[in-house]
């Protein structure tokens, strides 16, 4: 199974987690020129940048972890560039959390696997990060 593939589907069960929850999905895969964002979601007049973050058991620590400080900075400066692109946006609360999939088996990324039947334990955090002026720099 290719790596991308397994982000995609990690990527697909985010949204369905979204979508139960009542969220609006805006845009999926958003990129600037700073990095990418891979959902941007809407409740009410709050707006969600999601980053979604899958690992198998052979890689250290648990998905969210995953998102570091560098990682932050870049979602944080993407959705700048998506609020001056899209100022209908600007008045909305935003708020960066993480969608984690940490799969309990291994995953061969060569070889084509069913990942409707994979299991794994999924951690959703809310308010990951925030706007520290630190992490700005722009």
């Amino acid at each position: 199974m290719a790596k991308n593939n397994l982000g995609q589907w990690a990527e697909q069960e985010a949204v369905k987690l979204l979508l139960q929850h009542g969220y609006d999905i805006i845009k999926l895969n958003y990129f600037s020129r700073f990095g990418e964002i891979d959902i941007i979601a809407q409740s009410k007049q709050e707006l969600i940048f999601v980053e979604v973050k899958a690992r198998t058991p052979t890689q250290m620590g648990h998905a969210f972890e995953a998102v570091n400080q560098s990682k932050q900075q870049k979602m944080i400066k993407t959705a700048f560039k998506f609020l001056q692109e899209y100022p209908q946006y600007e008045q909305y609360y935003c708020r960066f959390d993480v969608i984690g999939f940490d799969l309990h088996h291994k995953i061969a990324k060569n070889v084509q696997q069913d990942l409707s039947k994979i299991s794994y334990d999924q951690s959703w955090i809310e308010n990951a990060f925030t706007l520290d002026a630190d992490l700005i720099n722009l």
